[in-house]
């Protein structure tokens, strides 16, 4: 059986997000002109896009924040940046036509699959840890093994997606453990790829992939991990059901299980209850796909209708996914009103 620690200094309706947070437009614009910009003007760049990341999460009132994930312009593919024994490859690329996920990149591996100054979480942790405010909890999120694995095309070497998550898993597991070292104590090691697939694949081995990526610092932090259905252009991918990840997802090791809810209009609320069980439970009520902005009165309602499910003590509230996708005038107003209506009903319990 694994251990699963108590959640440390836990506000009931607990306010936080999944990771990113939309670049400001200056910043989108420098990221497609980087060639006109010297080492110490992108340092520049990265510091002032934190710095308004941060701005906008503490002043919505957030009790977790994190930098944003400013420095990443791909949720898997600016991890392989680190990553040696990979090269482009956009022959395999579909250029037009509607959005979907086979228009981002992928890559050849030519070599041994390995990471030798970490995959650049903690460089970011550090970052936030030094401009952020002192009150809200800092948090770093980094893809877990399989969903890294994504965009990384087989070969002779790595037969199949199984065989490059294995050569993936040390490399994820060594940063988990340097982001612990710098003092990290909020860590999401997001999965999406296993909860898009549940329904095809086999669930007990992605939980066991899992366990032994987290295993060095379960235990160390509040260590969570995050499930939707995909969003590459407000567009999921998977089959967007939570029964085949149960029974076996309720064994992750981990303190808290973050999972989709809002897109999906509350579809399976009620099986929310079995991972309350186990663990503590962020639940998606802010939709990072819908530019209708959810009133405080919304997210009254659709707390209520949580805890009919997850105990206060045991529920936080987030949007379904990361913001980078949604537009920074409309995530200021989502997550300011998430926190005015987490805060309505804990006022109330």
């Amino acid at each position: 059986m694994h251990f699963k620690p108590r959640m440390m200094n836990i506000n009931p309706i607990r306010t936080t997000v999944v990771g990113s947070y939309p670049f400001p437009g200056w910043l989108e614009f420098a990221s497609q002109n980087m060639d006109k910009f010297g080492k110490a003007d992108i340092e520049e760049m990265i510091e002032d896009a934190v710095i308004a990341a941060i701005h906008d999460q503490v002043a919505a009132g957030l009790d977790v924040i994190t930098d944003g994930e400013q420095t990443r312009l791909d949720f898997n593919l600016s991890f392989y940046g680190f990553i040696k024994g990979i090269e482009n490859n956009d022959t395999e690329t579909r250029k037009f036509g509607p959005a979907a996920h086979d228009q981002r990149g992928k890559n050849n591996i030519v070599g041994e699959l390995t990471a030798p100054e970490g995959l650049g979480a903690v460089k970011e942790f550090q970052r936030l840890k030094r401009l952020a405010p002192a009150g809200p909890v800092l948090k770093a999120s980094i893809p877990g093994p399989y969903t890294l694995s994504g965009r990384l095309l087989p070969n002779a070497i790595y037969k199949d997606r199984f065989a490059i998550t294995e050569a993936l898993l040390p490399i994820v597991r060594n940063e988990l453990e340097a982001l612990v070292a710098a003092g990290c104590t909020e860590i999401t090691v997001d999965e999406p790829s296993m909860s898009c697939y549940a329904y095809k694949e086999d669930t007990k081995r992605f939980v066991d992939i899992f366990n032994r990526t987290v295993k060095p610092v379960a235990g160390k932090c509040n260590l969570s991990t995050h499930l939707c259905f995909g969003n590459f252009k407000g567009r999921p991918v998977g089959y967007r059901s939570i029964k085949p990840m149960l029974p076996d997802f309720l064994d992750m090791n981990v303190n808290e299980i973050h999972i989709e809810m809002a897109n999906r209009e509350f579809a399976e609320i009620e099986l929310l209850a079995a991972f309350a069980e186990k663990m503590h439970v962020a639940v998606g009520i802010i939709d990072v796909k819908n530019y209708y902005i959810e009133t405080v009165n919304d997210v009254v309602e659709r707390i209520q209708r949580c805890l009919k499910y997850v105990p206060a003590n045991k529920l936080s509230v987030a949007p379904d996914c990361g913001l980078s996708q949604t537009a920074r005038w409309a995530s200021r107003q989502k997550i300011a009103n998430m926190v005015a209506g987490a805060k309505k009903v804990r006022e109330s319990l």
